[in-house]
């Protein structure tokens, strides 16, 4: 199957997790609809949901928490 790339819409900080206590939205492995948060990304102490736009399993992610991400940079990638 060929694997879909979820992606950054814009700069920021990405976060796996919607705060320090809680579990990530989603781990290596999991299964995720089109839709399903799989983070967040912080602007400026704003928040933006970052969603699978594909169905699929999480591969892997390309960015660690609280990395720095540039807009239309690979988030995760999915396969089908």
């Amino acid at each position: 199957m060929a694997e879909k790339r979820i992606k950054s819409p814009l700069p920021g900080i990405f976060y796996r997790r919607p705060d320090p206590d809680s579990d990530p939205y989603v781990n290596e492995g999991d299964r995720v609809n089109e839709g399903d948060v799989v983070g967040i990304v912080g602007v400026m102490k704003s928040f933006h949901e970052i969603k699978a736009d594909a169905s699929g399993r999480i591969v892997r992610f390309e960015v660690e928490n609280e990395d720095p991400v540039q807009a239309g940079q690979d988030i995760a990638i999915l396969d089908g």
